[in-house]
């Protein structure tokens, strides 16, 4: 007789605890599978730090294969479900296809990015949801702060050393914090012109900093945020943002050249397009985290509405401190449906307080309710995350003795570009590269155009081209007018991907694997290479073939809607026991880019010619997006 088997889908803090838990319970009684689209867990609470230079990004990231015995891992992204035939069909990173069997389901795919109709955010804020935008952040303020040091121009140089924070919960207030403290020991040694000095802001339509936490500590998180030198402007919040600076709600200008999006997030709409009951986008279930009547199917973490016992009516908040135990419980009542574990039991939990950690020996804390601020506080939190890290603990308190004897090296590796993590992407965690189906032109997944959408050269708003950057020509590109040089059919732009060749390129003669070129022969590492299409099936079970997906059941768009008023708050670490959701994350909006299953439209080894090239940081767009219905949570 075969062993049941479990899926679990997402390896954030309710998909990594319920796998852990399950390896225990289950001891070779089951085959445990985790379907996720990165081999580790990311320990988000720690990513401001990552940006900040304190900490390696390896320290944040847990292997799951070296952590989770007996759990089978599967690199992919789910993008649709058979409730009836009980399979899971995924795309794996290098755009195959698979498909999973299951006896038992568990949903824990975690949340996304929160955006709103604001004009120009798609196309010039960037995220901060993952470690491939810790690391461009990281990069992008360094090379902003050492262009404003050798800038002549006195505007140009403050609109370079100014950044702009959006949202003034954990996240948002974090990255302020930290950010402040790095460019400043980084002016030190790159000292810019007379008066002149690195300036965060930090910008919210709450009315105070962390308004999720106790007030006593708000204030405490404001006051040394206000004594670093940081511009907390409460009630305000960002009208338009172009490629040059920010318009204010309240009228204000800000030129600036850095906008970090941390409002907050919402469940991941993957759930939506099962058809089930659903409280706000997320999908309602029992308080033993079971979906009425589908007894098979199990959600948890911030994709799950989840009763709050000790508030009847109410719901669990979308907080890691809930996800992590949403886990533990969700695990044991799978094992009991199995009936390979003990009795299953309804999920109860009362919020333990939170941690905020402001950078050096500075935070803010309530720990069981007890409010802490500076050295105290700060030693709290720093005791809470290793005590809660599942791993690198010794690797972290090392990171953290170093930081603390010897400077920061703010240096720019120039591994993640700004075209590399667009605000609007399916997979924030996973940085877009050529070859992957959502790094092709127009149309594939996770594009930010969407499918079937060429977008103007360089991110313009309104089809406005954009400026020459220096030893490049203008772009062309308007959406209603003269099709771009660089665009697919169209003419290709010199120096841009698809166009004419470099004559500086190694071996004199133009490479035949470019889009827009003749296709490689025999190219090596490209899929497809041996005359094939380049789209490969690949399925778990013996050459099973794809499910057809049930009505429904299939992966869908959001339905555009007006969105309220942003709403700024963004969630963060919570003190013993609480800490963000990581979760797989992907795009919401209207429409939600949709995962393509088949083959990247242009997997060269450059990157799209609707991207900018590696240059000055922009995103790709225009994209004029409507949020769905939102919901407060934070991550």
């Amino acid at each position: 007789m075969s062993r049941p088997r479990i899926v679990i889908v997402g390896a954030g803090f309710a998909g990594y605890r319920t796998a852990r838990t399950l390896s225990r319970l289950t001891r070779h009684q089951a085959d445990i599978v985790l379907l996720n689209p990165t081999d580790y867990f990311l320990y988000l609470p720690l990513l401001p730090q990552v940006a900040a230079g304190i900490l390696e990004p390896r320290r944040v990231s847990v292997s799951l294969s070296g952590t989770l015995p007996r759990v089978r891992l599967v690199l992919g992204e789910a993008d649709g479900i058979d409730l009836d035939g009980r399979t899971v069909h995924y795309t794996d990173p290098e755009g195959g296809e698979g498909t999973l069997r299951y006896d038992r389901l568990v949903l824990a795919a975690g949340s996304v990015n929160k955006l709103l109709p604001i004009p120009g955010v798609a196309e010039h804020a960037h995220g901060f949801r993952g470690l491939p935008e810790a690391l461009y952040l990281r990069d992008h303020v360094t090379r902003q702060v050492e262009l404003a040091a050798a800038a002549d121009d006195r505007a140009e140089c403050a609109a370079r050393c100014t950044f702009v924070v959006v949202g003034a919960g954990y996240t948002g207030t974090e990255v302020a914090a930290h950010g402040q403290m790095y460019t400043d020991a980084q002016v030190r040694r790159h000292p810019m012109r007379t008066g002149m000095r690195p300036r965060w802001m930090l910008l919210d339509v709450a009315e105070r900093v962390l308004p999720e936490m106790d007030e006593r500590l708000s204030r405490t998180a404001e006051r040394v945020l206000r004594q670093r030198g940081v511009d907390v402007r409460m009630g305000t919040s960002v009208k338009e943002a172009t490629h040059d600076g920010v318009l204010l709600t309240d009228g204000t200008t800000v030129d600036t050249r850095t906008l970090v999006w941390c409002v907050g997030v919402r469940p991941d709409p993957l759930v939506e397009s099962l058809g089930l009951p659903m409280e706000r986008g997320r999908l309602l279930v029992d308080p033993y985290l079971q979906v009425p009547g589908r007894p098979e199917l199990f959600a948890c973490g911030d994709v799950a509405a989840v009763p709050d016992l000790t508030k009847p009516g109410q719901y669990t908040p979308m907080t890691a401190q809930h996800a992590w135990r949403h886990g533990k419980v969700c695990a044991e009542n799978v094992a009991a449906s199995l009936g390979i574990g003990g009795q299953r039991r309804a999920y109860r939990h009362r919020d333990m307080g939170f941690v905020v950690d402001l950078g050096g020996a500075k935070a803010a804390a309530n720990p069981l309710g007890v409010p802490m601020s500076g050295p105290a506080a700060g030693a709290v939190t720093r005791g809470y995350h290793l005590a809660a890290m599942p791993g690198n603990r010794v690797r972290v308190a090392a990171d953290w003795l170093l930081d603390a004897v010897l400077p920061r090296q703010a240096v720019q590796l120039g591994l993640v570009r700004s075209w590399s993590v667009p605000l609007e992407s399916a997979s924030p965690e996973v940085a877009r590269v050529p070859g992957r189906p959502d790094a092709g032109p127009a149309g594939s997944a996770g594009s930010a155009g969407g499918p079937g959408r060429t977008e103007p050269a360089e991110g313009r708003q309104g089809g406005e081209p954009a400026k020459a950057r220096p030893g490049e020509e203008p772009a062309k590109s308007q959406p209603d007018g003269e099709s771009a040089k660089s665009q697919p059919g169209g003419e290709p732009a010199k120096g841009q991907p698809g166009g004419e060749p470099a004559e500086s390129r190694p071996g004199g003669e133009p490479a035949k694997a470019q889009p827009g070129g003749e296709p490689a022969r025999k190219h090596p590492g490209r899929p497809g290479a041996d005359g094939a299409s380049g789209k490969r099936h690949r399925t778990s079970e013996s050459a099973r073939p794809r499910p057809a997906h049930a009505p429904g059941t299939s992966r869908k768009a959001a339905e555009p809607s007006a969105a309220p008023k942003p709403s700024t708050g963004a969630r963060r670490s919570e003190a013993p026991g609480g800490t963000r959701s990581s979760g797989r994350t992907r795009s919401p909006g209207a429409p939600a880019p949709t995962r393509s299953a088949g083959p990247p439209a242009d997997p060269g080894p450059e990157p799209p010619p609707n991207q900018p090239p590696p240059g000055p940081d922009i995103a790709p767009g225009p994209v004029k997006r409507t949020d769905g219905p939102a919901v407060e949570g934070d991550s």
